[in-house]
């Protein structure tokens, strides 16, 4: 199983991601709400900005304080 560094030492199994959005529209802000009512949030930004949403298979999403581009490239790098 690979995994990616989502920032300060969090992994997550690369193969469980299905999108990796920008936080800034309204309505991934009320997902992120609405996730985090329902206790499906994990959250790796160490009390830093969320740059990024990371939506995984089993329901869950995570924030990151990594950008979408970082992470797609961190993705594409250990795809290879």
């Amino acid at each position: 199983m690979r995994t990616i560094n989502i920032g300060f030492g969090n992994m997550i199994p690369e193969n469980r991601i299905i999108a990796i959005l920008s936080p800034e529209s309204a309505p991934v802000k009320r997902m992120i709400q609405a996730y985090r009512d329902d206790n499906k949030l994990i959250d790796g930004t160490q009390g830093r900005k969320t740059k990024s949403v990371i939506f995984l298979e089993a329901g869950y999403i995570a924030l990151s304080y990594l950008t979408p581009e970082t992470l797609a490239g961190k993705l594409d790098k250990e795809g290879s």
